[in-house]
């Protein structure tokens, strides 16, 4: 520890002491002589260069020299290329070889479509690290893309699909059986998902915590079931847009996933007022054992948004049920838009800021 010690408090003297003058620079009060930035120690390097907070200048440090491409190999573990507004695919298959530790990766298409599967294979090549991958508006991806992915990155964590609308339902299925470890998971668009790939998510990733099925039109009751069933340790699961399902996925998600807190049925028109029930009863039935201690428990988002059929009574019993879901202005997270039968349900702090008003006014009154 004290040699520990000693080291941090020598390249902090680096930091303070150090000056370049032209090609030499000197350590005052030092013997050592440095000539120029190639006789940096490595870990002074990689310290100044954790601090280069633009990729685009992580880019241009690679070609100062030999020594600092080596230090980027050597310690750049996250990199973002979704500013890239040209030729994203030859800067992939360039830069991630060089790469090799990197642990979070970013190249969502931000502006026209660019990626194509050739990328996405350099990646699953190379970066056997990689536990977080973001794919997002990938349209010209294909099932090829996965089917390297499930190869070469079998300890992703967090990987983000929306949008890539070419991935089949049977290729997402192979996916996860060899990427077991995912806790996030965005098929938001993915319109080929249907209750295969939920079955086999539910099967295989029992610890995902976060999941996008918005405008999943494939996905019925009988996927959701499964999820609830498989992926108890649920957080956030969203399924806008998802018109197939009916109350029987709530009443499953309220009774199988003890720490969901954000649910999404925005356009789930088949829901009534027993999904509503159900979620209001699994708070009050609720075990405390199935909480690990620590953990946050309670809705704190709900979108039922379109959802017509809901009725003010079994909504209300949810917002009371959950007091962290807000429908006034300042924590708006019950989202009710376009439930216009719905306009007389409100939260608890809502009630009290009316009465407090009512109260004001009477007292102004007199």
């Amino acid at each position: 520890m004290g040699g520990r010690n000693s080291e941090t408090e020598d390249l902090e003297v680096c930091f303070r002491s150090l000056m370049v003058l032209g090609s030499r620079g000197r350590m005052e009060g030092s013997a050592v002589v440095m000539e120029g930035w190639k006789d940096l120690p490595m870990e002074l390097l990689l310290r100044i260069l954790s601090l280069l907070h633009d990729d685009r200048t992580v880019i241009v440090a690679c070609s100062v020299c030999k020594g600092w491409r080596v230090a980027l190999c050597l310690g750049l573990t996250s990199l973002s290329l979704s500013w890239c507004k040209n030729n994203m695919n030859n800067l992939v298959q360039s830069l991630v070889p060089k790469f090799a530790r990197l642990q979070v990766l970013s190249l969502r298409q931000n502006f026209r479509l660019q990626l194509e599967d050739s990328a996405v294979e350099t990646v699953s090549k190379y970066c056997h690290e990689l536990r977080d991958l973001d794919l997002s508006r990938c349209r010209k991806l294909s099932d090829y893309s996965l089917l390297a992915l499930a190869h070469g990155c079998p300890f992703l964590i967090r990987l983000n699909l929306s949008g890539c609308s070419g991935l089949s339902d049977s290729t997402l299925e192979y996916l996860v059986r060899c990427c077991k470890n995912l806790k996030y998971l965005n098929l938001c668009g993915c319109v080929k998902a249907s209750d295969r790939a939920l079955q086999a998510i539910s099967y295989n990733c029992n610890g995902l915590q976060i999941l996008n099925l918005g405008w999943c039109e494939g996905v019925s009751d009988n996927g959701v079931t499964s999820l609830a069933a498989g992926c108890p340790d649920l957080r956030s699961l969203d399924l806008c847009g998802c018109i197939l399902i009916t109350d029987e996925s709530v009443i499953a998600l309220a009774n199988g996933c003890p720490r969901l807190r954000s649910l999404g049925l925005y356009y789930c028109q088949n829901i009534t007022d027993r999904a509503m029930y159900s979620l209001a009863n699994s708070r009050v039935n609720s075990k405390p054992c199935q909480v690990k201690k620590g953990d946050q428990s309670g809705l704190v988002n709900l979108n039922i948004s379109q959802c017509t059929a809901l009725t003010p009574p079994a909504v209300q019993a949810v917002c009371n049920s959950f007091p962290e879901l807000h429908t006034c202005p300042e924590r708006h997270s019950l989202i009710i838009s376009g439930c216009l039968s719905l306009t007389s349900v409100h939260c608890a702090c809502a009630i009290q800021a009316n009465r407090t008003s009512r109260t004001a006014l009477e007292s102004h009154a007199y």
